[in-house]
């Protein structure tokens, strides 16, 4: 998010295109909780529902990372930051399971402010008062759609839990800007993906089979979806897309990912979307429009030009 370390646009005749790219990626990621909330209500457990995310990146991506097996201190950094976002990402699932899609999806924007704290206290990186206040009015966005009066308050605990998911991301973002640049972008998806794995094998390891498996060819489907759709797919086009473009188009187009959210839960699983809640969207998306720095959206994304 430091304004004076931003990804340069790149010239040439494919801006539009590449603008495309990340819409659709972002359009990927914001459909998450369909295929989640599908998988967990059919009996599969969040954890499940995880590694099938990341296990179709990480198998894909597993020789790319293996020729940069030299750099074995940047692939340490990268298991470390997939640890940490695969289990946020348990939280997440689970919190998508119970509460409103638009609550949650506004819970997991926070990750810019996650990004600012971690980016400083681990690397020193002072943030830009745009950044701070773009931080701060995400951060307000989320008090109110979880305050008593907005949301059930059985929800709440589901909720707070899942801000691990945005605390790894964010967690994610700082460590791949200051450790993990002497590796290509798809080595970095390899290598987190490769970590959400591992630190999911404790949990999938004491899960019964029946919570692991899906239980018919609608949900073998919907698991091809989840590991497609809404990563691997979506995670090579911002690859490919957000250096041509530049942070600040990228962080406008991804934008998208929010009010996708907000359709799905609508659309999907008639959600009534509350004043509130269309507020907080509101300022979620004029934050980042205010502090165009350093939002990508997959944490293998983004390639540092100094």
């Amino acid at each position: 998010m430091s304004a004076n370390s931003q990804i340069q646009p790149v010239a040439g005749p494919s801006t539009g295109i590449a603008t495309l790219g990340v819409i659709l990626a972002s359009v990927g990621f914001g459909i998450v909780p369909l295929f989640a909330r599908g998988l967990t209500e059919a009996g599969m457990a969040p954890h499940a529902v995880a590694m099938y995310r990341y296990l179709l990146a990480s198998v894909v991506m597993a020789p790319i990372v293996w020729r940069y097996r030299h750099h074995a201190r940047v692939l340490v950094w990268g298991l470390a930051v997939g640890v940490a976002i695969g289990l946020g990402w348990v939280a997440y699932v689970r919190a998508v399971e119970v509460a409103p899609v638009s609550t949650v999806g506004v819970l997991y924007m926070t990750y810019p402010a996650f990004t600012l704290v971690f980016a400083w206290a681990l690397f020193g990186e002072r943030p830009s008062w745009r950044a701070v206040i773009g931080a701060g009015v995400i951060l307000l966005a989320a008090a109110l759609v979880t305050t008593p009066g907005a949301v059930a308050v059985e929800h709440i605990p589901a909720l707070l839990l899942s801000l691990a998911a945005p605390a790894g991301f964010g967690f994610g973002i700082s460590v791949l800007v200051h450790r993990m640049t002497p590796i290509p972008a798809l080595a970095r998806i390899g290598i987190v993906s490769a970590g959400s794995m591992l630190g999911l094998l404790p949990l999938l390891f004491s899960t019964p089979v029946s919570g692991l498996v899906p239980a018919d060819g609608l949900g073998w489907l919907m698991v091809v979806g989840v590991g497609l759709a809404t990563a691997l797919v979506p995670q090579l086009l911002y690859t490919a897309c957000s250096p041509v473009i530049g942070t600040a188009r990228t962080a406008i187009a991804g934008s998208v990912e929010l009010p996708v959210m907000f359709a799905i839960g609508w659309l999907a699983f008639d959600e009534t979307l509350r004043p509130v809640q269309i507020v907080a969207c509101a300022m979620v998306l004029g934050a980042i429009l205010l502090t165009p720095a350093r939002q990508p959206r997959s944490i293998a994304a983004e390639r540092e030009r100094r």
